[in-house]
C-alpha cells in the first residue's frame, strides 16, 4: 500500500513540475495535433475530455453556427479548437487561425499595453489625462486634475453610465468623441463610483499615442502582438473584411441563424471594443496573463491589473451556477470577482453579432477563452460550465489521494 501511495505521490508531482517548470518564449502549436493538444495522459485529461463534449452538445442544442475555445493551465495551451462554422451559408469551418472580433475583451487586452507602457516607465498609473490631451477639461472643473489614467482603466471616470457609446456607433472620430465628453458633467468625483464606458475608456488610445509618439495600433503591434506572437490579432475594420479566414457574424432571424455584414463600429474606440483575434492569440495572450511571458509583462503588473480598484455589479451572473459571488469590482481592464475561497479576472463582450468571454483564475493558473459568431446562451454559460467541471475533477483527484493515504 505504501508503495502505491509513493508511486502516486511521484506521478502527481512529477506531473505538477512539468507544468510548473515548462516556460518556452513562445508557445508551440503543433497544427497537426491543434484540435487536441494535450500530448498525454494527464490529471487535466479527463476535464478537458468532458469539457469539449459540453462544448458541442451545448452548440448542437443552442444551434450556434460557430465558437473557438482555448484552455491554458500554467504556461501550456492544453486546449485549442474551433467548432461549427464561419458561415452557415458557405459551410467552412472554425478553425485555430479564424479570427472573430473581441468586442469588449478588448478592454483587458488594451490594459495589458497600458500596463506594458507603465512597466517601461513611459506611462505612470497616477498620470493625469489632461497630461497627454491638453484642453481635457471636465465639468465640474475641479475634476479636471483628479482625472488620472488609473480611473480610466477602473471605469471610475465619473461620467454618467455609457456615456456617448451611441456616438461610437454613429461613426463619429474619436477626437469628435472626446470633445463631446467636455460637455458632460460628472455624477462623482473620480475613483468613486463605477460607471461603465467605452468611449471613456477609449481616452487611452489618446494617451498611448501621446506618450509613445505612435498610433495606438502601432503601440499594440509593437508591445503586444509583436511580442507575444499574436500572428493573426489587428485593430482595423480593413484588416478583418480583407481577410480570408474570417468568422462572419450572425444574428438569430426568421427561427434560423443568418449571417450579417462585418460592421465598421467600435473601431473608432479600439482600446474599448476594436481587437480583431483568433483563438490562437488569445491562447498566447492569456499564457502571459497568468504570468509566464516576464520579458513581455511581469507578474507584478499583472496582478495590478487584477486589483480591485472600485465595486462593480457582476456582469455574468451564470457564475453562480459554479460558485457564489461574494463581491465584484472592477480592476484596471478587468472584472474581478470574489467568490468564498477565490478570485477571478473576467471580462465579456458582445459587438455586431460576436460573442466573447474571457476568464483567469490566477490562484489555479487557468484561463479560458471563448469566441463565438453568434449571441446564443452557449457563451453565457460556457466559463462557468467549465471551471464547474475543472473543480469536480480535481475534487476527485485529492478525494482519491486522501482515500489511499495512511
Amino acid at each position: 500500500m505504501k508503495r502505491l501511495i509513493v508511486v502516486l505521490l511521484i506521478s502527481v508531482t512529477a506531473f505538477l513540475a512539468f507544468i510548473y517548470y515548462t516556460t518556452p518564449d513562445t508557445p508551440v502549436i503543433n497544427e497537426a495535433v491543434a484540435e487536441r493538444p494535450v500530448a498525454s495522459a494527464t490529471p487535466f485529461d479527463a476535464v478537458v475530455s468532458e469539457y469539449e463534449q459540453y462544448i458541442e452538445e451545448s452548440l448542437a442544442l443552442t444551434g450556434t453556427p460557430g465558437a473557438a475555445v482555448a484552455i491554458v493551465k500554467d504556461s501550456l495551451i492544453v486546449f485549442l479548437k474551433g467548432f461549427g462554422l464561419r458561415n452557415v451559408d458557405k459551410g467552412d469551418s472554425v478553425d485555430v487561425h479564424t479570427v472573430f472580433r473581441l468586442a469588449s475583451v478588448s478592454k483587458p487586452v488594451s490594459a495589458t499595453l497600458a500596463g506594458i507602457l507603465v512597466e517601461d516607465s513611459i506611462l505612470h498609473w497616477n498620470d493625469q489625462v489632461k497630461k497627454y490631451i491638453p484642453g481635457f477639461d471636465v465639468s465640474p472643473a475641479e475634476f479636471t486634475d483628479a482625472l488620472e489614467l488609473k480611473h480610466v482603466l477602473s471605469q471610475s471616470t465619473g461620467f454618467p453610465y455609457h456615456t456617448y457609446t451611441t456616438l461610437i456607433e454613429d461613426g463619429r472620430t474619436l477626437s469628435d468623441m472626446l470633445n463631446e465628453l467636455r460637455q458632460v458633467e460628472l455624477i462623482a468625483q473620480p475613483g468613486k463610483v463605477y460607471s461603465y464606458q467605452n468611449v471613456a475608456y477609449s481616452i487611452l488610445d489618446s494617451v498611448v499615442s501621446k506618450a509613445t509618439n505612435s498610433t495606438f495600433e502601432q503601440a499594440m503591434k509593437a508591445h503586444v502582438f509583436g511580442p507575444l506572437f499574436m500572428a493573426d490579432a489587428s485593430l482595423t475594420y480593413d484588416d478583418i473584411i480583407s481577410r480570408t479566414n474570417v468568422a462572419q457574424p450572425h444574428l438569430y432571424r426568421g427561427r434560423q441563424w443568418k449571417p450579417i455584414p462585418i460592421s465598421d463600429t467600435y473601431y473608432n474606440a479600439a482600446p474599448a471594443g476594436g481587437i480583431n483575434a483568433s483563438i490562437t492569440d488569445m491562447a498566447k495572450w492569456m499564457v502571459a496573463m497568468l504570468g509566464y511571458r516576464s520579458q513581455v509583462i511581469s507578474p507584478a503588473t499583472i496582478e495590478q491589473l487584477y486589483s480591485p480598484k472600485v465595486r462593480a455589479t457582476a456582469k455574468n451572473r451564470n457564475f453562480n451556477r459554479w460558485s457564489r459571488i461574494r463581491k465584484s469590482y472592477y480592476g484596471l481592464g478587468w472584472r474581478v470577482i470574489q467568490f468564498e475561497d477565490d478570485t477571478l479576472a473576467y471580462h465579456g463582450g458582445y459587438v455586431n453579432g460576436y460573442r466573447s468571454e474571457v476568464a483567469i483564475h490566477p490562484s489555479k493558473k487557468i484561463a479560458i477563452c471563448v469566441l463565438a459568431n453568434g449571441p446564443s446562451s452557449f457563451s453565457d454559460y460556457a466559463l462557468p460550465s467549465f471551471f464547474r467541471i475543472y473543480d469536480k475533477h480535481m475534487k476527485a483527484l485529492m478525494d482519491s489521494v486522501a482515500v489511499i493515504a495512511p
